[in-house]
């Protein structure tokens, strides 16, 4: 005996990539974004966090687009025309790579490349690609014939409607967007890497909201769960708009911070959103997961958008700058009259690297 009735309440995935590749559209037309160092990054990056909170697919596409059009900026080259979604892939995986070579005046792009979020929805996208000189970024048209995104490439159940898959180039017209290295040695990479801090956020603090709305706080248990989460994101959200100040202050990176503070920023919102997915898990149990298909999304959503994060490499990175800056504070202590001092009260009157 058949049951004839609909029993799918979550949308598929190809429904959620059409519904946010609409969101998007809207939003393009809409934004007015400021680009890091603009004075106003704060606001760029509490735009991103409020996008994150409401679906991190749609601010996934948001944040490529306005670091695309940062990107533009701090290489001398146009923003965003009318009408035109802006994508940055420049992920570089194990595996077939994206290459680049000369053909008379200009370049065609051929290979794979990986994680293209946007792939469908974005009209244009900044691509890194291997040249004979070197790795560089260049701009493409996806109306290309030659652009074609690989099905089946993008199989996550988390941030199924970033529409992220594999994309295979084939005789693509590239146009250079700065010099050989330019995209990674620009002060704004180190900048929009923090602008995905405030995608993670919003995120986690979505999925707070669940924990927060039906909390029962005359639990203990339930209310020490809250305290926890609250303090974790009240922690990580002040370290992010203080980055925002920090940029807005120095946004050319004259101080040679901006890479410290990036990875420090992205440690501690991983932390916070890792600390929230698990906490509001042992305290609202299976239920929110396996009834509220908002709530599970968001959590499977952020659960794959903070493996942006490398997790140990970033924090081995992170480890040997700090190394390095306590090498250079301990030598400015040094000299004839540093062996005044002994013992471990020394240290506290070198104060922080200038």
């Amino acid at each position: 005996m058949s049951v004839g009735c609909e029993t799918r309440l979550v949308p598929d995935a190809e429904e959620l990539r059409r519904s946010v590749a609409d969101r998007f559209r809207a939003w393009v037309e809409a934004e007015a974004g400021e680009l890091p160092g603009a004075g106003r990054t704060r606001d760029r990056f509490a735009a991103l966090y409020a996008l994150g909170r409401t679906d991190l697919s749609l601010a996934r596409l948001a944040e490529g687009h306005a670091d695309a059009a940062a990107v533009l900026a701090e290489l001398g080259e146009d923003p965003p025309g009318p009408g035109e979604r802006w994508g940055v892939w420049a992920a570089q995986p194990p595996g077939t790579g994206l290459k680049a070579h000369q053909e008379g005046e200009g370049w065609l792009l051929e290979g794979y490349k990986a994680y293209c979020s946007g792939a469908h929805s974005c009209t244009h996208g900044l691509v890194t690609a291997d040249t004979a000189q070197g790795r560089r970024l260049f701009a493409v048209r996806t109306g290309h014939p030659g652009y074609e995104p690989v099905p089946g490439t993008w199989q996550a159940i988390g941030m199924a409607g970033s529409d992220t898959p594999d994309v295979r180039f084939t005789a693509v017209p590239g146009r250079p967007v700065g010099a050989v290295g330019a995209y990674l040695e620009r002060p704004g990479f180190q900048h929009g890497g923090v602008g995905v801090a405030a995608c993670w956020l919003g995120g986690a603090r979505a999925v707070a909201d669940t924990l927060q709305a039906g909390a029962r706080t005359e639990d203990p248990l339930t209310a020490a769960h809250l305290g926890a989460v609250d303090v974790a994101l009240h922690a990580a959200e002040t370290v992010l708009w203080e980055a925002a100040r920090a940029i807005d202050a120095d946004p050319l990176d004259r101080s040679g911070t901006a890479r410290l503070r990036s990875l420090r920023v992205r440690a501690v919102a991983e932390r916070a959103c890792a600390d929230v997915l698990d906490r509001v898990g042992r305290a609202t149990g299976a239920g929110p997961l396996c009834h509220d298909p908002r709530h599970a999304r968001n959590a499977v959503d952020l659960t794959v958008y903070i493996r942006q994060h490398h997790a140990e490499r970033d924090l081995a990175e992170l480890g040997t700058l700090v190394g390095q800056e306590a090498g250079k504070e301990a030598g400015q202590i040094t000299g004839p009259e540093s062996g005044r001092r002994e013992g471990p009260e020394a240290g506290r009157e070198a104060g922080p690297a200038q």
